[in-house]
């Protein structure tokens, strides 16, 4: 049941002088422009006409992304911050967050976000390691990121961190080493991309040169699972993971090149997390099953379980990645061990994203 809105306002490239390799903002966003005053509330009002029609909707948040925010002149950003303030004063949306670059914070910038009453400010972290940030030319290092962070939380503001997966010189070690990172900044919240490769980018030009490689699809799965595994031991929120195909991704004129792009990425992900989980649970019941005395214990297990019935349950919000996309999962679970009659269903006592293994005997593993 969706409870939350996002009511996004996007400001593509104002504020920043940077050209990262992967960046085209027009694309990204769809616009070339950043939108006015009118167009703002315009915007915001095309939003709350539907969102306020759904009684279940009770979070309300107006998030302006697209750029980096505090870079932008002071005048623009309390223009953009006084209509947002306006809205909650009026009781029609709850909270505002933005986004920025971690160079783009200093004490003046968050006493500004104060007085407006900004909830959140997500960060482009992208990496934690310099040398990726660096041949991304990002203009930023970890220690920007660093200082940037201790300054936003001593302010008493929400704190968001953006990473990337598959950037130049980035590897699946680094990756992870980047979520430990983050873990370590306490971020009310994480978003993780992984890289899309957009004509019109230095990063196309490089892949086109042979001095990039993006990610395979399977890669950058593997990735951000185990990204997410540890984002999930911490308690931190993961809000988005990957681009989503929305009108906000000029897909239409084919500004997608080379690279991971999946309108589905996160299902990817959290349904390979699934398996694992099920996939050891199911390992462990086979085991217990097996004929310890044998001398071959996984034939003997694989015997005695010839007929067994095994039922793989989840919360109803996870059945859809217990599955699979496209029904992957059962797929692999029914090819790989066809000697057993399996079934996927719903425990409503189950938490979004634990997973248990049972047996017909009533035997089962948490």
């Amino acid at each position: 049941m969706k409870t939350h809105a996002i009511i996004p306002i996007f400001i593509p490239h104002e504020g920043c002088p940077h050209s990262c390799v992967f960046c085209d903002q027009r694309s990204i966003t769809a616009r070339e422009s950043a939108p006015d005053e009118a167009e703002t509330r315009r915007l915001i009002e095309s939003h709350l006409a539907t969102i306020e029609k759904n009684p279940r909707i009770t979070d309300r948040e107006i998030a302006f992304f697209g750029g980096s925010f505090t870079g932008i002149a002071a005048g623009k950003q309390e223009m953009y911050l006084g209509i947002a303030e306006e809205y909650r004063k009026a009781g029609r949306i709850g909270r505002i967050r933005l986004s920025t670059r971690p160079d783009y914070i200093n004490e003046a910038v968050l006493k500004r976000m104060k007085r407006y009453g900004v909830d959140m400010i997500e960060l482009g972290v992208q990496s934690f390691d310099d040398e990726v940030l660096r041949l991304s030319q990002r203009g930023h290092d970890e220690e920007n990121v660093l200082r940037s962070a201790a300054l936003i939380r001593q302010a008493g503001i929400g704190l968001g961190i953006q990473l990337m997966v598959g950037l130049p010189a980035d590897s699946r070690e680094k990756c992870i080493a980047s979520a430990r990172k983050a873990v370590s900044l306490s971020p009310s919240a994480v978003r993780i991309y992984p890289t899309v490769v957009l004509r019109r980018t230095e990063l196309y030009e490089m892949y086109l040169r042979s001095e990039y490689e993006p990610l395979r699809e399977e890669e950058a799965v593997e990735t951000v699972k185990e990204m997410l595994k540890i984002f999930a031991r911490a308690g931190i929120d993961v809000i988005r993971v990957g681009l989503k195909s929305t009108d906000n991704i000029d897909i239409g004129s084919d500004a997608l090149g080379a690279g991971t792009y999946h309108p589905a990425f996160r299902q990817l992900a959290e349904g390979a997390l699934a398996r694992e989980e099920l996939e050891r649970q199911l390992g462990q019941m086979l085991k217990t099953v097996s004929d310890p005395g044998s001398a071959s214990e996984a034939g003997s297990g694989t015997k005695k379980c010839r007929r067994m019935k095994v039922t793989f349950y989840s919360s109803p919000e996870s059945f859809s990645d217990m599955v699979g996309l496209k029904g992957a999962n059962k797929i692999y679970f029914s090819e790989k061990y066809p000697q057993l009659n399996l079934r996927f269903a719903v425990d409503r006592s189950l938490k979004r994203g634990a997973y248990r293994c049972a047996c017909e005997d009533g035997s089962a593993l948490h």
